[in-house]
């Protein structure tokens, strides 16, 4: 088992590897990715999730041909979009090359772990004006990913830690009723990620992202981010 990094450290260098090893995972490492997994919040503490770790040969190779299926289209926009500004085009032909990899080998993953979550709307008081109400319900898919995303990454850091490479992929949302009936999901679950976990091929490192001040304001959309020295105060 490796030593466990500092999680910052685990942040800033936690790639997405979509070449992984066929290599068997023990039971030990899945669990303790599962253990941090359940750790993330959720709205209301509710804990609607459900995290299938699918390890069958069989069920693997089915949502890997799903996943193929699905990832065709998705391939497709890609390609046709082209680079985005902040990439060059060798840096895209890598990101496309690692993607089709993963879109051709998904099911070859040791384990490939599907983020679940019940998707069963609750009942709203009567003491809830109904404009309100209405934009509670219409904002719900909008929203719900807040409580199982935040586990999601929990799983990246977990994978970082051990040694093991996965990433967030969501291509299988075209074909999600496939997925459902793949692992017997019900309806009223939706998959919100498939996850391939393995020993990786490539490895972790420094990420490369936009400057921080391109994303990032201070106070207000426009502002961008500067850092101040500690002499200047708020």
């Amino acid at each position: 088992m490796p030593s466990e990094l500092d999680v910052l450290e685990a942040i800033h260098t936690a790639r997405m590897l979509r070449v992984l090893k066929p290599d068997p995972i023990p039971d030990e490492m899945i669990q303790r990715i599962l253990e941090a997994a359940i750790c993330a919040p959720s709205a209301g503490n509710a804990q609607q999730w459900i995290f299938i770790a699918v390890e069958d040969a069989a069920q693997r190779r089915r949502l890997g041909e799903s996943y193929r299926k699905a990832s065709a289209s998705v391939r497709a926009f890609y390609l046709a979009q082209g680079p985005p500004a902040h990439m060059t085009e060798a840096e895209f032909g890598r990101f496309m090359k690692s993607g089709i990899h993963l879109h051709e080998h998904m099911g070859e993953a040791p384990v490939i772990l599907l983020p679940c979550m019940r998707m069963d709307p609750r009942a709203l008081p009567d003491s809830i004006p109904p404009e309100t109400q209405a934009a509670m319900r219409a904002t719900f898919m909008r929203v719900a990913g807040a409580s199982v995303y935040p586990a999601v990454q929990n799983v990246i850091l977990a994978c970082r830690a051990l040694g093991l490479g996965t990433c967030l992929t969501t291509n299988h949302v075209l074909v999600e009723d496939e997925v459902r009936a793949i692992v017997g999901l019900p309806d009223n679950c939706g998959v919100f990620a498939m996850m391939p976990i393995g020993y990786p091929v490539g490895r972790y490192g420094p990420l490369r992202r936009k400057p921080l001040r391109a994303v990032a304001c201070r106070d207000r959309f426009g502002t961008a981010w500067e850092t101040r020295s500690s002499d200047q105060g708020p």
